[in-house]
């Protein structure tokens, strides 16, 4: 009996990852077209919009009725090639009429990161204290901002998120941007760092040490964990734990009501690039903010640079008129899984064997507690509505 029974649960186990794909793949698809624009892929995982790209196929969104999306293809903007070899396929390459064209075929634009490319990301020499220079292809050009604009006109949905303002994109590209969906660029972007010694952390970008020795005569005092407040003038404020922190780590914080509608957990760490703007109220809502727990010294320091102490980590305008979010943080850069595992329905009730949320540095909790419920709302009501608003 004991053996009967030890047979059927080894089987059992066995047979739950074929039950999950056999499920995903007799789920119907549902057509969604996405412009993605992503100008910083300058390798061919497609690690800036493979969260994205990943959700789009585990919930069977699809380019066409039978077509999946493809994270190496389907998406504007840098395509590695091998080692300096490149392709760009932006928008800038499009007519007025083609950007028209554009806005009619697809429901909604996404735009995951234009920071861009540049001759050391190529050179893999990411640390290097040039960081920044020798650019390639990279900011929000005129071309995307009129379709944008284009898109906003047919009301439909337009997504997002950190550096979509911040350099490289020109100021007067900028200003447009701003006067359109009704915020304004600080300036500031800010990372958290689990060690402020440039000799331990690897991952400290020189760039960040050296623009603050070239402003505090040539000194760096800092090796604990902190932040690193960076200007678009290249100033550098530097928060230290213990400090000027009581907690080193971000954490992004959502109102109850915003909690239970997008599905998503409280206070989830995030210990990555974002950057600070400011949003006109009157048209945008703040869902969620950084909670960043400052001591007094903290806020003075901050106060005294002119950077705001309330950090908006996402923006909303839902109406009929058209919807928009934005995003301050790299959010889509987070999912670390494989492209073949998003085939698996269901796979989100295993979440808690996928990340060790004890690190710090993990990606992964964030992905699966906040961005995936978040963008699973966002996109299901959305399809909601053009699918009534269509008819069908």
């Amino acid at each position: 009996m004991k053996r009967k029974f030890l047979f059927f649960s080894v089987v059992g186990i066995i047979s739950i990852p074929f039950c999950m794909w056999g499920a995903w793949l007799i789920t119907p698809n549902k057509k969604l077209v996405l412009a993605i624009v992503d100008k910083t892929e300058s390798m061919r995982e497609g690690r800036h919009h493979m969260a994205l790209t990943w959700i789009l196929n585990n919930e069977k969104y699809s380019k066409t009725h039978k077509k999946s999306y493809d994270v190496s293809n389907d998406y504007y903007g840098f395509f590695p090639i091998k080692k300096s070899e490149y392709k760009i396929k932006g928008l800038e390459r499009f007519s007025s009429a083609q950007l028209e064209q554009l806005s009619d075929d697809c429901d909604l634009a996404y735009y995951v990161d234009t920071y861009g490319v540049y001759s050391n990301d190529l050179a893999d020499q990411n640390n290097d204290v040039n960081k920044g220079t020798g650019i390639i292809y990279g900011g929000m050009s005129q071309q995307d901002l009129d379709f944008l604009k284009k898109i906003k006109s047919k009301k439909k949905l337009i997504i997002a998120e950190y550096n979509t303002l911040q350099s490289p994109t020109p100021i007067e590209i900028r200003k447009q941007f701003e006067t359109a969906f009704g915020l304004k660029c600080s300036g500031w972007t800010c990372r958290y760092f689990e060690s402020l010694d440039p000799v331990e952390n690897k991952d400290l970008p020189m760039w960040v040490v050296n623009n603050y020795k070239l402003r505090n005569a040539g000194k760096w005092p800092f090796t604990k964990p902190g932040l690193a407040f960076v200007s678009t003038m290249g100033e550098v404020v530097v928060l230290e734990d213990l400090v000027h922190l009581n907690n080193p780590v971000p954490f992004i914080s959502i109102a109850k009501s915003e909690q239970n509608y997008f599905k998503v957990d409280d206070n989830v760490k995030f210990p990555f690039w974002f950057d600070i703007i400011i949003p006109d109220t009157a048209i945008n809502k703040v869902v969620a903010n950084f909670n960043i727990s400052y001591t007094q010294k903290g806020r003075e320091q901050l106060v005294q640079h002119n950077i705001p102490l309330n950090i908006p980590a996402i923006i909303s305008h839902e109406g009929d008129d058209y919807g928009f979010h934005y995003f301050s943080g790299s959010f889509c850069s987070t999912n670390k899984l494989s492209s073949s595992s998003s085939h698996y329905k269901w796979i989100s009730a295993f979440k808690s064997f996928l990340y060790n949320e004890d690190d710090t540095m993990e990606s992964s909790s964030f992905f699966w507690t906040f961005y995936r419920p978040l963008m699973s709302t966002i996109l299901g009501n959305y399809y909601k509505k053009i699918k009534t608003y269509r008819g069908k």
